[in-house]
């Protein structure tokens, strides 16, 4: 019963939860505030018959809903049914009202119709003016921006392009903003950027057209910027001497009173001629118009683009830099090639120099420098080029002004040369050289023109004109009365001045090139020492080794060359009176015209001795001797007695020659015809010599002999010059006398009387008697009178060819 009674209360107890599960679906239900779904889900979702139940309980809630409504609508009923009476009875009331109302109101609008109209007008023209005022207000704000957009485009039409973009600029930034709502405002805004790139275009097309402008321009702006640095360096050269006019007057004020009036007059025309030209030189901006670079420039500034153009402008102008730099190819021909090429160079600079300081930022010192640099490079380049193709001093001397303008000029505007002044020392070497190969050709005209005897003077004014082209000074010439002779020949005075000029042309290029007075002294005296040792020497060496120079004429040039050499300490002191430089200088380079002229005059000297030898060998080879001739003539041969007569008016030619000279010249001519008649008896295709034949011979030697006492050249002392003859001679004594015995006993001995006669010689010469006595019997007598003087000559040609032997044994 117990578990029975627990059984039925637990089913009690869930079946009283169960319908509070229900009752409270209800209420959630009913609530509409919480979602159905998950309600009706857990009702669903318990046990089976669960929906039936819940059905019942819904149905039993609405039951009890419909109770309380009944009962609500009994409760309010009577209340309703007054309140229909009531409206009812007011029906009647409110139709009246309604006919009233509208009977006033149809009063009432016949009474307004005309103030309604009024009324109309009113807010018409409240309207009207509402809207005037706001146009005039909106047109107060469009009108600036019309006023500034018409200002735009006239600025636009009259090329004013940098004002139209700060125009532009106030109209994006202070008129455009407050009207930007209309379209003609969107319309502006969107031409503004075609504007402005119109702007750019036209500015650029302008750009360039100024660039092609400065590019033709180019040489007229250097030509003139050249020509004013030139005017500036006049002007202050005469200045300077201005100067040391007045410092002069201080010292010397009565005696150069006349000249530095003269002075002051020059320096006066000289300024005035500046002034002058400074009014007709035009300036580089005279020449073009820098403004479109301008223009250009503050527009892409403003526009922000002033980087782009900087490019742009810096990329051009090095592509015309290198076009300027580029030289014409026949530009050494003419000076007219390098003026233009320099005027270029300088034009182009100058405009950089003037957009430099002009312009902020454009064109900056660092770039310029960059510029010049490559430049100058290329330009030394292209002058090391050109320049070695000029053979023309003249045009040197040109170009190398040209260069110092170009400069000087270059200079004044801040960029440095120092390179081209170094290149001008190379210049230099060159100019040198050309003025070496034209002084070449004037000493040789001068050479050739020269008739080689002394200058004739009849009358003093000769003589000083003379004097005056050479320093020749002679005490006993001067005592001699007209007419009379200077040593030298027309050739003296004519090198003496070109080599003057040559100084002076020399001199011309060292001037203006910024060096000390020393310096131009040292280059000077280098120069001319080149002229002398190699140009002049040359010449000179070539002139002695013509064939058409004789001896007449070598005599004449040995003479020359001495006075040359004793005008050499007169050409240094020209050289110093021009550069002030005193010779007592350390530093001070001497003339090497001394050995200059000692060379030539030994070479002369040598081809006097070798024309003087092959003049004795041709009469030599004109000698026509019959070796076997059984006497002689009695006399001497007449090819030798010519000779002699040819050397002894030879030798009176040498009189004007210094003694030592002439003296050489006789023994070496002596000695030559020695030693060619010693060659004639020893000739090995001369078999057969006769004894007439041998004292024929000796005739001849004799009348050498003759020659050479009766002192030819004055200053040997003694037999000097017979000495010559003395192998001849004692050669002739042996074989005339047959002293066999003694030149045996006394061989080898000092004191020998035929010391110069060698055996080898005796030998030949003997061998060759021998020979002809076989055919001649030119014996016979010694046959006849004593044969023991053939076994004599047996015996002495044996004991010649023992020593003749033992001398080779020896060596």
């Amino acid at each position: 019963m117990a578990r029975k009674s627990k059984s039925n209360l637990s089913e009690l107890y869930l079946e009283e939860n169960k319908d509070q599960i229900y009752e409270n679906a209800l209420a959630e239900i009913q609530s509409f505030e919480l979602p159905l779904g998950t309600t009706l889900r857990s009702v669903y979702d318990d046990q089976p018959n669960a929906h039936q139940k819940f059905m019942e309980k819904l149905d039993a809630c609405i039951r009890n809903h419909d109770r309380e409504i009944e009962k609500m609508c009994n409760f309010h009923h009577q209340g309703f049914v007054d309140a229909i009476t009531e409206l009812l009875k007011v029906r009647a009331d409110a139709e009246k009202l309604k006919v009233q109302v509208t009977d006033t109101n149809r009063r009432l609008q016949d009474a307004g119709k005309e103030v309604i109209a009024q009324t109309e007008e009113i807010i018409r023209c409240r309207v009207q003016q509402r809207n005037i005022t706001t146009v005039v207000e909106k047109l107060q704000l469009c009108l600036p921006v019309l006023e500034m957009y018409s200002k735009l485009k006239e600025q636009m039409s009259v090329k004013r392009y940098y004002s139209a973009l700060k125009t532009m600029e106030q109209l994006e930034n202070l008129y455009l903003p407050r009207v930007s709502q209309y379209r003609f405002c969107q319309i502006m805004i969107e031409n503004l950027p075609k504007l402005r790139e119109e702007i750019k275009e036209i500015s650029m097309s302008d750009l360039k057209d100024f660039l092609e402008s400065i590019r033709k321009h180019s040489d007229r702006i250097g030509e003139t910027a050249m020509k004013q640095a030139q005017q500036q360096k006049t002007f202050s050269t005469a200045l300077q001497k201005q100067n040391n006019v007045n410092y002069g007057r201080n010292m010397h004020l009565g005696r150069n009173r006349i000249l530095e009036s003269k002075n002051e007059i020059t320096l006066k025309r000289t300024f005035e001629d500046e002034d002058e030209h400074e009014e007709e030189v035009l300036t580089a901006q005279d020449l073009v118009d820098f403004s479109p670079v301008y223009r250009c420039l503050h527009i892409y500034s403003v526009l922000g683009d002033g980087e782009i153009f900087e490019n742009y402008y810096r990329k051009q102008r090095r592509k015309q830099a290198r076009l300027v730099l580029q030289p014409q190819s026949s530009m050494h021909e003419t000076v007219e090639g390098y003026r233009r090429y320099f005027s270029q160079i300088v034009g182009f600079f100058v405009v950089e120099d003037h957009i430099l300081h002009v312009t902020q930022g454009l064109v900056t010192r660092t770039y310029t420098d960059e510029l010049w640099n490559m430049a100058l490079s290329k330009i030394i380049a292209v002058l090391r080029t050109h320049s070695s193709y000029c053979n023309d001093p003249d045009l040197v001397l040109e170009l190398k002004n040209l260069i110092v303008v170009f400069a000087d000029t270059l200079q004044g505007y801040g960029f440095p040369v120092n390179r081209l002044f170094d290149l001008l020392f190379e210049i230099r070497d060159q100019y040198n050289e050309t003025l070496l190969k034209k002084w070449s050709g004037l000493f040789r005209d001068i050479f050739e023109a020269d008739n080689y005897s002394p200058i004739p003077v009849a009358n003093e004014e000769e003589y000083r004109i003379v004097i005056s082209k050479f320093p020749f000074q002679d005490p006993e010439l001067d005592k001699q009365s007209f007419p009379k002779k200077l040593p030298m020949s027309q050739s003296v005075p004519q090198i003496y001045m070109q080599v003057k000029e040559f100084i002076y042309a020399s001199l011309k290029f060292s001037e203006s090139l910024h060096r000390s007075s020393t310096e131009i002294d040292d280059m000077l005296r280098k120069s001319t020492n080149l002229l002398l040792t190699r140009t002049l020497s040359s010449c000179l060496q070539n002139l002695i080794k013509k064939p058409h120079i004789g001896l007449t004429e070598l005599v004449q040039i040995i003479i020359n060359t001495t006075h040359l050499e004793q005008a050499c300490k007169y050409l240094e002191d020209f050289i110093s009176n021009i550069t002030n430089i005193s010779q007592l200088t350390v530093h001070t380079a001497r003339l090497y015209g001394l050995s200059t002229f000692k060379d030539a005059r030994h070479a002369a000297e040598g081809e006097i001795y070798t024309k003087l030898n092959q003049k004795i060998d041709e009469f030599i080879q004109i000698a026509d001797y019959d070796w076997t001739m059984s006497e002689s003539d009695g006399r001497a041969s007449g090819y030798l007695m010519d000779l002699i007569n040819f050397l002894r008016s030879t030798f009176q030619v040498f009189t004007h020659l210094p003694g030592k000279v002439a003296q050489t010249a006789c023994m070496s001519a002596c000695q030559h015809l020695s030693m060619s008649l010693m060659q004639m008896l020893l000739d090995s295709e001369l078999k057969q010599i006769s004894m007439g034949a041998i004292q024929q011979f000796n005739l001849d030697v004799i009348q050498c002999e003759l020659f050479a006492s009766s002192e030819p050249v004055p200053g040997f002392q003694g037999d000097t010059l017979q000495l010559a003859f003395i192998d001849l001679r004692q050669l002739l004594d042996l074989f005339m006398v047959w002293d066999w015995s003694t030149y045996l006993a006394d061989y080898g001995q000092a004191t020998s009387k035929y010391l110069r006669v060698n055996p080898s010689t005796a030998l030949t010469l003997l061998e060759k008697m021998k020979d002809s006595s076989k055919k001649n019997n030119i014996f016979a007598q010694f046959r006849k009178n004593d044969r023991d003087k053939q076994k004599l000559i047996e015996t002495v040609v044996k004991q010649l060819r023992s020593l003749v032997n033992g001398m080779s044994q020896h060596t």
